[in-house]
């Protein structure tokens, strides 16, 4: 789809680390909406001194949420009909992971998914985990919101920190692709834990900024910036930080295999030269030969541990 770009500016806001709050990050990328170009701004990602976390200064202010993400946004309804074998083969990708993340429960486990758009990943526990376990989901958007409820699913309104969610309930949380997207990971990252029973486990899978697809399309076009959408981003060192300053403990960090970043960076590096759009078409979530070709070289990387996505299993202290 050919975008025209927004004439008026975002209304901003300007930030430190969501870590440590220190305000002299480094700049480190520098880029645009180059996926739906819902503003004609210019963004800047700065890494901190300390924290290694990447951030983006300014964002978006809350204002700005309806329009930095559309109706046509791709988690507000991933589906077979638009996507075909890709949607396929990442369900089945995606629940190998979800159940092997979930791990052994209890038959009467109590799992919450944080930031769960259109309910994709809740639908997929629901068709491979166990009858009996009780699925809920969390979403600030009511557009994905309508979207997880047509599905059948459980799904609360509104942000983690504020809705009205039992406490020490839930044996296990999941924020898939969701901590980049939040303004204060801190803040929801406690609240989690304060729903987690004693023991319980968060699952947190984000863009990895230790990466080689980091490395070589960071200055601009990397895909994971994802321009204005992801506030943060993480590797294993920002990750464990975060964790211990809400008081989780790291049960493990991984990498894991992921092509969407190396697709849309490519994605990203072809619109900014104004290649064509049959061209740029190729390098998007519904192209199967690029998500192909880039699984299998990510999957090398991640051998070495270095794979485009990282995977951080969090506990809550008994």
């Amino acid at each position: 789809m050919v975008r025209m770009v927004a004439n008026d500016e975002l209304p901003l806001e300007h930030v430190g680390c969501p870590i440590c709050g220190r305000t002299d990050g480094v700049p480190t990328g520098v880029g645009e909406d180059f996926e739906y170009r819902t503003a004609p701004d210019t963004f800047l990602a700065l890494r901190c001194r300390d924290c290694a976390v990447v951030y983006l200064d300014p964002r978006p202010a809350p204002a700005a949420m309806g329009r930095i993400y559309p109706d046509d946004y791709h988690a507000f309804d991933f589906s077979e009909a638009d996507f075909g074998i890709v949607h396929k083969v990442r369900s089945r990708l995606e629940a190998h992971r979800l159940i092997k993340s979930i791990g052994d429960v209890a038959a009467d486990a109590r799992v919450l998914d944080v930031g769960c758009g259109d309910g994709f990943h809740l639908d997929l526990l629901r068709q491979h985990g166990r009858s009996s376990w009780t699925l809920e989901g969390v979403d600030l958007d009511p557009r994905a919101v309508e979207a997880a409820r047509r599905r059948g699913l459980t799904v609360h309104e509104g942000s983690v920190e504020t809705l009205d969610l039992p406490a020490s309930s839930y044996d296990v949380a999941f924020m898939i692709q969701t901590v980049e997207h939040v303004g204060d990971p801190a803040a929801v990252l406690r609240t989690v834990t304060r729903l987690l029973k004693p023991g319980g486990r968060l699952i947190i899978v984000t863009d990895n900024t230790g990466s080689p697809d980091f490395r070589v399309f960071g200055r601009r076009h990397w895909g994971g910036y994802h321009f204005p959408r992801h506030f943060s981003l993480f590797n294993d060192r920002s990750m464990r930080k975060l964790a211990g300053r809400v008081g989780l403990e790291v049960v493990g960090i991984e990498t894991i295999v992921s092509p969407v970043n190396w697709v849309y960076s490519i994605r990203n590096l072809l619109d900014d030269y104004g290649a064509p759009e049959s061209v740029v078409s190729r390098f998007t979530l519904s192209s199967p030969v690029s998500l192909g070709v880039f699984t299998l070289f990510d999957a090398a990387f991640t051998m070495a541990g270095k794979g485009a996505l990282i995977r951080a299993e969090l506990r809550r202290p008994v």
